[in-house]
């Protein structure tokens, strides 16, 4: 393989890498919180040990990577670069989604200033949602400005009506309803 060859395969990695955040924010809109919440619901609860049934998607994701790899091997050089592209964004998505934002890691570290605490700030207000529906901010690596998102949170007004439901329920002493 000649330089030009593995420049220009490295840079078709690097595209794919940059892609799969828009592949996994629509893979997080439309399944995980579409047809696919079966799976992803455990995400959205509190977690009792170390997986939950979400990991799930880890795994499928993971099975595509391979096969692109075992396909890649047998003489697609650019088969190759797309799971490489694709894996090196599973790396990221697990050290900063998993790692960082929900701290599922040994260490312990919540950032106080620049993109990473936007990026959990982001997440939280992802999370600040009980149910599927009328979430927002579903990129894992890019996150879209904390104000405009509590904008849109206030605006949609499901968190306040959560609320509301969940203390009408606490004032007639019933359990609020889990989505």
């Amino acid at each position: 393989m000649s330089t030009l060859e593995f420049v220009g395969l490295a840079a078709v990695a690097i595209a794919v890498f940059l892609v799969m955040e828009g592949v996994a924010w629509a893979a997080h809109k439309y399944i995980m919180h579409g047809f696919g919440w079966g799976w992803h619901k455990s995400h959205h609860e509190e977690r009792e040990g170390i997986f939950e049934k979400n990991d799930l998607y880890a795994v499928v994701f993971s099975l595509i990577a391979i096969a692109l790899f075992v396909v890649g091997s047998n003489g697609h050089p650019l088969v190759f670069a797309v799971a490489v592209g694709i894996t090196l964004y599973g790396v990221f998505y697990f050290v900063v989604h998993d790692g960082l934002v929900h701290q599922r890691w040994p260490f312990r570290h919540i950032p106080h200033r620049g993109y990473a605490k936007r990026l959990v700030q982001a997440h939280r207000l992802h999370h600040a949602v009980e149910g599927k529906d009328g979430c927002v901010s579903f990129g894992f690596l890019y996150a879209p400005p904390v104000e405009r998102l509590s904008a849109d949170l206030r605006r949609r007004g499901t968190v306040a009506a959560e609320q509301r439901k969940g203390r009408d329920a606490e004032a007639s002493g019933a359990r609020p309803p889990v989505a």
